[in-house]
């Protein structure tokens, strides 16, 4: 089921982003069919593509965009679809004779989403990039890290993901939207380096501001302040603390056993910081991370253990809330957000042109009728 019911969406096979953003709308509810190359899956495709769980609850089928009759599917598929989503180098699918021009031409109201590193415009438009590459230049990568040590990439996560995938099923939801109300569609041009850049805006307003500095590991949210850091525990395991505000902070000291010791470096003296976190690393020195856990645990301190990704399967806390799920033999991020009354739901992970027969025999039937509420200049309710 999903809010998103009804929704058709035509997603070109990619890597990291784009695909992302295919799975977020299907968890939803969005039917995307995703074409796959016919032939050879080798190499990197091959490893994260047809086993990669950004496919879950998409449909799949295999054709060769150099051959004429299998380019006349895609825009039989374009013909009955709200939303194109493509991964290419500016210029691929205008080639392709699959460019915005071409297929807004064919059906007026396709939202045409296009994800790229750079944006489809400027110097750098028509490079090769990763996501490291993505939050070097916007500043996100250099802020992230211990002072004097080489900067540290969060995974993947800020970029492709965040940056990328996010805002552009944001896009893609928005420009339906319009497009449901009016019958107008449009291109949705996401760039990692645009999203990427607008999840550092809180930082620049506290750079304008004056509350933070342009040298990363010495601010508030950076590990600058002792108790906004990682400790390391008697076990070699590790804690993240996060007690900024005054009554947090006051749990924290409290759990530490340290309530009341005047001799404790001032927090709000930066010029502290250094004395008070030697402190705190010998006090969490003492016991391991699962001791300290049992200390902290439901109070507002603000500390939590550092889990690895098959711990945090297990933490009682996503257990209970159902953070994770397992389909297909598969333990995995379940749908977010939630909905009230209209429950998203994880699909499984469909297998290089699996589904051909079946969305082949419904190109047959022809385009699909508008949208009713295109009709009624109505909004997205009830797709």
């Amino acid at each position: 089921m999903g809010p998103l019911q009804g929704v058709r969406v035509v997603e070109f096979a990619g890597l990291g982003p784009g695909p992302f953003c295919g799975m977020l709308l299907a968890d939803l509810g969005a039917d995307v069919v995703r074409i796959d190359r016919r032939g050879s899956r080798g190499g990197l495709i091959g490893a994260l593509g047809a086993t990669s769980l950004l496919d879950r609850g998409k449909r799949s089928i295999a054709l060769d965009l150099k051959d004429a009759d299998d380019l006349a599917v895609v825009r039989a598929l374009v013909e009955r679809a709200d939303v194109l989503l493509e991964g290419f180098r500016p210029g691929v699918m205008e080639r392709l004779g699959l460019g915005p021009d071409e297929l807004l031409a064919l059906k007026p109201s396709l939202v045409y989403g296009r994800m790229t590193g750079w944006g489809q415009t400027g110097p750098l438009a028509s490079s090769a990039g990763h996501d490291i590459g993505y939050i070097a230049l916007t500043g996100a990568l250099g802020a992230s890290g211990r002072p004097g040590e080489r900067p540290a990439p969060p995974l993947n996560l800020l970029g492709d993901f965040g940056g990328g995938g996010v805002f552009l099923a944001l896009g893609a939801v928005a420009a339906l939207v319009h497009a449901r109300a009016t019958g107008e569609g449009q291109v949705v041009d996401a760039a990692i380096v645009d999203g990427t850049a607008v999840l550092t805006t809180m930082i620049h307003g506290m750079l304008d501001a004056g509350v933070w500095t342009d040298r990363r590991g010495r601010n508030l949210l950076d590990t600058g302040a002792p108790f906004y850091d990682v400790y390391r525990c008697a076990d070699g395991q590790f804690l993240a603390v996060g007690a900024l505000e005054e009554q947090f902070y006051a749990a924290l000291l409290d759990g530490l056993g340290l309530a009341g010791d005047e001799s404790l470096p001032d927090r709000n003296d930066p010029r502290q910081w250094g004395a008070l976190r030697d402190r705190f690393t010998a006090a969490f020195a003492a016991r391991t991370r699962d001791e300290w856990w049992t200390v902290f645990a439901g109070t507002d301190a603000c500390v939590a253990p550092v889990w690895s990704l098959l711990e945090a399967t297990q933490d009682q806390h996503n257990r209970e809330r159902g953070v994770f799920t397992e389909v297909d033999g598969v333990v995995q991020p379940d749908v977010a957000p939630r909905f009230s009354v209209t429950p998203g739901s994880v699909g499984s992970v469909p297998q290089p042109g699996q589904h051909d027969a079946e969305i082949r025999a419904e190109l047959e039937k022809g385009p699909r009728p508008p949208h009713p509420s295109q009709a009624r200049g109505g909004p997205l309710d009830g797709a």
